[in-house]
């Protein structure tokens, strides 16, 4: 959760170097101790006002429960429903979590925040990666809630340590990619309340995907687009990577999701890092 920061927290928390470091070295250094001082900034909010942590955590535990408990019944799912819908659900969270993120930074600008950050002397890409640092590091409790009641209601993994770990990192490169999607349109809305315009855009996409249901049972066209999905390709790597029951298919995708879990993030971060910085950077006073 964000909230404004006094001058005095500013003051305090952030570095002020007599001048920019001259080598490459000590720019990135420069740029990481900044960044790790926004991260920390933002870590303070949520563990002295924690209820939208705690709120958003309840949310996704709503989401499996429900999921899980109401409709797995009348779900076609190949095998236990409960391990077809985990990996899906875990995947969903972490492309919801851009809706946290865009109105954690279009709050900050609007409220003036971020102006007073671009007014000290730090590396301009500090605010935004320290945003997304300490976003990741929520999703990272997100996930860990979520394995956590998974586990208590019967749903496994079946895979060794190494490809257990792979599909944990796996849904968070998927979130490491819509928090810089989530930075991005957060610095160009005009106001907050814009995120409604983004669940109307990220909720058809998070369901139009192969986390509740196989494409095979929707009609031909729309299952296409449900493979092609950048969530779906997250969703199936990590159900073959725990060995839970997935979807069969023909199609090279399917065929392949590991390779498409990483290549769609690596596309999306290519895209929307450097809009990010070069959008903060270019920020009017």
């Amino acid at each position: 959760m964000t909230v404004p920061t006094t001058n005095h927290t500013m003051s305090a928390s952030m570095p002020r170097p007599a001048e920019a470091p001259a080598t490459g070295g000590s720019r990135l250094r420069w740029a990481l101790a900044d960044a790790w001082t926004v991260t920390r900034r933002d870590l303070i909010h949520w563990a002295n006002q924690p209820g939208m942590l705690v709120a958003n955590l309840l949310f996704s535990v709503l989401v499996l429960l429900m999921f899980g408990f109401l409709f797995g019944g009348a779900m076609a799912a190949p095998g236990n429903y409960w391990e077809f819908l985990v990996p899906g659900v875990l995947a969903l969270t972490m492309v919801f979590g851009v809706e946290s993120t865009f109105t954690a930074v279009n709050t900050d600008l609007a409220r003036g925040v971020t102006d007073r950050f671009r007014s000290l002397p730090m590396a301009g890409s500090a605010v935004v990666v320290g945003r997304a640092g300490a976003d990741l590091l929520n999703s990272v409790v997100t996930l860990a809630v979520l394995v956590a009641t998974s586990l208590a209601v019967g749903w496994q993994p079946h895979s060794g340590i190494g490809p257990t770990l792979a599909a944990f990192g796996l849904l968070l490169l998927l979130r490491l990619a819509m928090l810089w999607v989530g930075i991005y349109l957060g610095l160009v809305a005009k106001s907050p309340e814009s995120v409604m315009a983004l669940q109307i855009l990220v909720w058809p996409v998070g369901f139009l995907s192969n986390a509740f249901v196989s494409p095979a049972t929707m009609p031909g066209w729309l299952g296409a687009i449900a493979e092609w999905n950048p969530l779906s390709a997250t969703v199936a790597a990590v159900r073959q990577l725990w060995e839970n029951p997935s979807w069969s298919s023909e199609s090279w995708l399917a065929m392949h999701p590991v390779l498409f879990a990483v290549l769609w993030p690596v596309l999306l971060i290519a895209v929307f890092f450097p809009l990010s910085v070069r959008r903060y950077r270019r920020l009017s006073h």
